[in-house]
């Protein structure tokens, strides 16, 4: 690492400590609306005092259950070696889950999604560089809808070796898609031990916990599956404007979703999690690409590490309907912002307008933005002293330092080697090789990643074994 780690805060440590006493009062006094009756029950064997369906959790029961939170999550890929570690200020990146559309690149239209998006979409995840994890990232229409939410791991599966972030649509659907995990792992123990996929839990705001989210909780909570919190608090229409106000509330779900996790199974590890936005009050949407939605994210993730958790954001995203300048700005605005905050997780290479579409141009561009983020957060090395001067003295010799042994041996590890989809040739070269653009670059470089072999072939038997599962459950739904 370099001399400095670069980062990012916008909240000192006051604010911070005020932030959490007022998030474990606002749960203790206005509370939040359970629908779960599983949660409920969590709640009501620990004496939590409620009307109806609104629990009122003491802070002493908040206090405690922070205390049993991992606050290190290793995620192992199918094969079940060690991938990545989400902890301290590690940074790692996926695409997002659950767009609706897809912005198909060789017609350039959006469109509703297909299986084979998916299946193109996660072959060039696979091999992506500085994309570390993969996600169920479109939900497509050729699949019964009581399937969408489980086909989608059966693919990303089948297709990428990385592990994965996905979620329930409906409570039946986590036992299918822990049979499909297991199906990569020896057995439950060892499913836990090498966690292999990371379940979202959104709460609703404000300070309310569905039947589905709750129920996602428990039962990833009860297999040791890692959950990410995804609170969605909506500055001005579902959460206070302020943004210090935002971040409270954020704060007050995502603790209330330590507290079921924790009741559910003691040290189930958790991940502080969120996509909050701002109210865009000229045109009534919930722009990610706005600076405040970003800067929401910042306290949300620090907060987080308040916590001694592990964290995520979606980041990265653009609210432009193409892979054009407001998504460049906007995607590396956010990816870089993110790294820099530390958060451990990061979702959104790939999305565009408002989280609903998912682009393969737009991927393969934030993977090289990612790149040189990675760049960034390794700072300026110090190899040894002295800096410039003894190869100064060399310069004299041959009038130029290309050859020099400190380049040969140095340029690898200090420079970002980008790929074709950034433009770096003179204007002559670049004239001669059609004189294209950023997106169309990315377009053939996304044909060319689709088409190569796997980098991990998945084995013969657990591909059988997970078509097997599919099958089966297709089968039943008719």
């Amino acid at each position: 690492m370099g001399i400095l780690r670069p980062r990012i805060n916008v909240l000192d440590e006051d604010h911070k400590v005020k932030i959490f006493n007022e998030a474990k009062d606002i749960l203790e006094n206005l509370g939040i609306f359970l629908e779960n009756d599983d949660a409920k029950e969590l709640f009501n064997s620990e004496g939590v005092n409620h009307e109806g369906s609104r629990y009122f959790i003491p802070s002493d029961l908040v206090d405690k259950c922070l205390k049993s939170v991992p606050s290190e999550i290793k995620l192992f890929d199918r094969e079940g070696k060690e991938h990545i570690t989400l902890a301290n200020d590690n940074v790692h990146y996926d695409p997002g889950s659950a767009a609706i559309l897809f912005l198909d690149e060789n017609t350039g239209t959006i469109r509703n999604a297909f299986e084979k998006d998916f299946v193109r979409f996660s072959k060039v995840v696979e091999h992506l560089k500085y994309i570390e994890a993969q996600s169920t990232a479109i939900v497509y229409q050729d699949v019964p809808t009581q399937a969408q939410d489980w086909h989608r791991l059966y693919v990303a599966l089948s297709n990428c070796y990385k592990p994965v972030i996905t979620g329930t649509f409906r409570k039946e659907s986590f036992p299918i898609m822990k049979e499909l995990l297991l199906s990569c792992r020896l057995s439950e123990d060892d499913l836990a031990r090498k966690p292999l996929a990371i379940f979202d839990a959104c709460p609703s705001p404000p300070l309310k916990w569905s039947d589905l989210t709750s129920q996602s909780l428990i039962d990833a909570a009860k297999s040791m599956i890692p959950s990410e919190f995804v609170s969605m608090p909506l500055a001005g229409a579902s959460a206070p404007i302020s943004l210090i106000g935002c971040i409270t509330q954020h704060s007050a779900e995502c603790l209330a979703g330590v507290v079921i996790g924790q009741l559910a199974k003691k040290g189930a590890p958790l991940i502080w999690g969120g996509s909050p936005a701002v109210l865009d009050m000229k045109q009534g949407t919930t722009p990610m690409g706005a600076i405040e939605t970003m800067m929401i994210n910042l306290g949300d993730v620090e907060m987080g590490k308040f916590m001694k958790m592990p964290t995520h954001a979606y980041m990265s995203l653009s609210d432009s309907k193409v892979p054009d300048a407001q998504a460049g700005f906007e995607g590396g605005m956010g990816a870089l912002l993110a790294g820099l905050a530390g958060i451990n997780m990061i979702s959104g290479p790939g999305m565009l307008d408002f989280e609903s579409t998912q682009s393969i141009e737009k991927l393969v561009i934030d993977n090289e933005i990612v790149g040189m983020v990675k760049r960034l957060l390794r700072g300026v090395e110090d190899h040894g002293t002295p800096f410039a001067s003894e190869i100064l003295k060399d310069y004299n010799d041959k009038e130029e330092l290309l050859s020099h042994p400190t380049t040969l041996k140095l340029f690898r590890k200090e420079l970002f080697i980008v790929s074709p989809v950034i433009d770096r040739m003179s204007r002559d070269a670049w004239k001669e090789n059609g004189a294209k653009s950023a997106r169309k670059r990315a377009k053939e470089q996304a044909s060319k990643l689709i088409n190569k072999g796997s980098l991990k072939p998945i084995d013969d038997n657990l591909i059988k074994e997970l078509e097997i599962i599919t099958l089966k459950n297709l089968k039943s739904l008719k």
